[in-house]
């Protein structure tokens, strides 16, 4: 029986200094403890850039530009119940502080260090893309 199918979109936010944010999943959510890049659910009709936009200034009071999300590699995986397909979008520029409005933990990590974090099986295989781009 074919699983349903969930877009999520999620970005690499940067730094000048190249490293990566990642925000720990809150108590309550499911896969609670483990890290992510930001993002979240698009919804009906709704571009994965659009939900990106939406979801960095609802958990973390950012805004960015449509322009400034770059399309950079994408995941897909199945879970048990679903099977999740998660475009991976750069951005180097925002406006705003980022501010943890979810009760998420964040850090800026060096790409080489995510696989120090414990992270939810689809955000895995994104990591080495990520290291050998910002070293």
């Amino acid at each position: 029986m074919a699983k349903p199918l969930v877009l999520v979109a999620a970005a690499a936010l940067t730094d000048v200094d190249r490293r990566v944010l990642i925000a720990q999943r809150p108590a309550g959510k499911s896969m609670a403890g483990l890290w992510e890049f930001p993002g979240g659910k698009v919804d009906p009709g709704e571009t994965p850039e659009a939900a990106l936009k939406r979801e960095l200034a609802e958990e973390l009071d950012i805004e960015v530009c449509l322009e400034c999300l770059a399309p950079f590699t994408f995941a897909s995986h199945a879970y048990e119940t679903f099977h999740l397909l998660m475009p991976l979008f750069l951005c180097a520029k925002w406006e705003g502080e980022i501010t943890p409005r979810e009760g998420q933990t964040i850090k800026w990590v060096r790409a080489s260090a995510l696989r120090d974090y414990p992270m939810p099986p689809a955000d895995i295989p994104l990591i080495p893309y990520l290291r050998d781009l910002l070293g």
